[in-house]
């Protein structure tokens, strides 16, 4: 890489919360900076910038004496994050347009996940999810509001992360997405919006049930100060 010190963080923080959100670096892992560097072609400099940046978002957290791993998100973050998307993806759906290029974009990640689905793959189904939901936030058509999702779901991934089915976790909203795809694509914004909070309702008690439980009984196995984990993604 080469170019402003500045760019060139935001760059190699873009690529690190890519891989967050694609699940590629699950809560915990450790982030070693030598290896970092060299992977990458940053100084230490702009790479702890990076990690300054993320760390801001909530997706990073420095150990005294161990490094930098990633975060694993609190209940209170797992109860803000589902706040935060009723409040921007419910008006996003009640307010679609169907001919919208954003309802495109669901179809696409409804097609995407039912493939992934059929072939058993459970992650690829979690990034067609999360495509799913970036593709309401377009709706609003605010690169603001686009851009602050993307640190969102960000950190949603890394609840994701932390439970133990990605299969259970899912599963059930595969079909839902194509009930809100196919009722925007018929002209009914309300009714999609009404599946919309439905839906978000149930994952985020999937979601904090699957935490509580994996709180009481696993806490120190995944506690971000644990051994590291296994490098993924283009750390591999």
């Amino acid at each position: 890489m080469s170019g402003d010190p500045l760019g060139l963080a935001e760059t190699v923080a873009t690529r690190l919360r890519e891989e967050i959100t694609g699940g590629g670096l699950p809560p915990g892992t450790r982030l070693a900076e030598v290896r970092l560097t060299r992977d990458l072609g940053v100084s230490r400099n702009t790479l702890r910038e990076a990690f300054r940046l993320l760390s801001r978002d909530g997706l990073l957290r420095h150990e005294p004496h161990r490094g930098m791993f990633v975060a694993a998100p609190s209940m209170a973050a797992i109860i803000d994050i589902y706040r935060v998307r009723r409040l921007i993806e419910i008006p996003a759906v009640t307010q679609a347009w169907p001919r919208h290029d954003a309802v495109a974009r669901m179809r696409t990640a409804v097609d995407e996940a039912t493939a992934a689905r059929a072939a058993g793959d459970w992650r690829s189904v979690g990034s067609a999810n999360m495509a799913f939901h970036a593709a309401i936030v377009a709706l609003t058509d605010s690169p603001r509001l686009a851009a602050f999702y993307v640190r969102i779901a960000a950190e949603l991934r890394l609840a994701f992360g932390l439970l133990d089915s990605a299969e259970r976790l899912h599963a059930p909203y595969v079909e839902d997405n194509e009930t809100i795809v196919r009722l925007l694509e018929q002209g009914d914004p309300a009714g999609a919006a009404a599946r919309l909070t439905t839906y978000l309702d149930q994952s985020e008690r999937v979601v904090l049930d699957a935490f509580a439980r994996l709180a009481d009984d696993q806490a120190p196995a995944v506690s971000p100060t644990g051994p590291a984990l296994q490098r993924t993604g283009i750390f591999r």
